[in-house]
């Protein structure tokens, strides 16, 4: 069957018209009502330009106005006369006007039956509106965020909790309790990314306040959660002794040996961390390096500002956390110079009043000096010497270092530091390595 079997006008479209074919078939529309033909009904209106309909129309008849609707899209018939004679019909009852009649009164009785047919929506107006927003369906990277944030941590392993659940072979699975569950959000606060290498100093001028053994530590607490990319760095002026505490290496190069050889990395295509490994020292399953400071007797040169800079840049290249372990000379160039590059400083001290003050008198120092957000870039370890510590100082320095840093964090007595020589990181005690878990987790936070 043909379209025009069907009685369907072969005008009808799915597609978009532009203007001009519009106005064609709008004339042709008109064109078929004066004959008597069949005007197709899914046509609409079309709206011509109001200025054009104001002059083809000067007066208004006084005669009563025509029964029916009056034409919805009368601007089409402005463009009527030059198609022919308008039918024959009896006059309008009213008086007739001044002048000559109106086109569209007219034409009217022509175009009322395609007015009959027509929807009064407006094509044009229609394809103005903005679409609708699409649907916001669920992305392949939403989904598996999703199920990442939907993951639930297994059954308990720790206390009562599970041995319940070792016992019954798997079959009661008890939930973990509060610290299981915090130790299991310290590791993963420990692992989270950062934007680029973050470099943590540890600071106290005054000597025996723990930041050798605290850097260690922390190096073992990092490498091991994080699987590696951490150094420590004793960027004391002269001699420290992080190189001693650390596990003993095939080489003795320290942080002297490499800045007379640094231009070997000064090509950042050419150089690699292997070369490197030539003068830090690994310090086995804790799973970070140890960068010594000079350990030569013969040697009297200190480390520079410039030196320093020149190591902690090489040093970024290729590690995501720098730890700094600092001298007891606030005042050397180096000194300050790993303050001013620290992404967060960690101030260390023992439970005694002496080595208490000293950590404050140097926030106060770094204060008058300018330091800007010195409280939010700071946190405190405070170590226990002994068994035995006084409960009311003890007290009094977590009050006062809670108003002068961020956060306090204790550490416990450990017989396995005590000796002085290198740190046994087997050998500390589940109390030391959960206390350093929490503290490494809050740095790792604030970075």
């Amino acid at each position: 069957m043909t379209q025009a079997d069907s009685g369907v006008s072969e005008n009808t479209s799915d597609r978009l018209f532009t203007p001009e074919e519009l106005e064609d078939f709008a004339r042709r529309q008109v064109e078929a009502a004066r004959r008597g033909a069949d005007v197709d009904p899914l046509s609409d209106p079309i709206d011509a330009d109001p200025l054009d309909a104001a002059a083809a129309s000067p007066a208004a008849p006084s005669g009563p106005p025509p029964a029916g609707p009056p034409p919805t899209s009368p601007p089409p018939v402005a463009n009527v006369p030059s198609l022919g004679p308008p039918p024959s019909g009896p006059p309008p009852s009213g008086p007739p006007p001044s002048g000559p009649p109106p086109m569209v009164a007219t034409q009217q009785p022509a175009v009322r039956p395609a007015a009959t047919h027509v929807t009064p929506a407006s094509p044009v107006p229609a394809l103005s509106v903005p679409a609708a927003e699409p649907r916001r369906f669920m992305t392949a990277t939403d989904f598996l965020d999703r199920r990442d944030s939907d993951q639930l941590l297994g059954p308990a392993s720790w206390g009562w909790r599970g041995r319940v659940r070792r016992a019954s072979g798997g079959l009661i699975k008890p939930k973990m309790g509060r610290k299981e569950l915090a130790y299991h959000s310290d590791r993963q606060a420990i692992q989270k990314d950062f934007a680029g290498p973050r470099t943590i100093a540890f600071i106290n001028p005054k000597g025996g306040a723990a930041k050798t053994t605290g850097v260690l530590a922390a190096g073992y607490t990092f490498g091991t959660v994080r699987g590696g990319g951490v150094v420590a760095w004793d960027n004391n002026e002269t001699r420290g002794t992080l190189g001693i505490r650390g596990q003993r290496s095939s080489h003795r190069n320290t942080t002297r040996e490499l800045l007379e050889d640094l231009g070997r990395f000064k090509d950042v295509y050419q150089s690699r961390i292997g070369d490197l490994g030539a003068f830090v020292r690994s310090q086995g399953d804790a799973h970070f390096d140890v960068l010594a400071s000079d350990e030569r007797a013969d040697v009297t040169g200190i480390i520079h500002a410039s030196d320093f800079a020149e190591v902690h840049a090489l040093l970024q290249r290729f590690y995501r956390i720098i730890l700094i372990d600092t001298g007891n000379n606030m005042r050397a160039e180096n000194w300050l110079a790993a303050a001013e590059a620290a992404d967060l400083l960690v101030v260390t001290s023992t439970v005694r009043e002496d080595t208490g003050y000293s950590g404050l008198w140097m926030l106060d120092a770094l204060q008058d000096a300018g330091y800007a957000n010195l409280k939010h870039k700071t946190i405190t370890v405070l170590s226990d010497p002994s068994e035995k510590v006084d409960g009311k100082l003890a007290s009094d320095l977590v009050h006062v270092y809670e108003q002068r840093t961020r956060g306090v964090h204790r550490v416990p007595y450990d017989p396995a530091l005590v000796s002085g020589s290198v740190v046994p990181y087997a050998q500390l005690s589940d109390a030391t390595r959960r206390s350093w878990l929490s503290a490494c987790a809050a740095m790792a936070q604030a970075l």
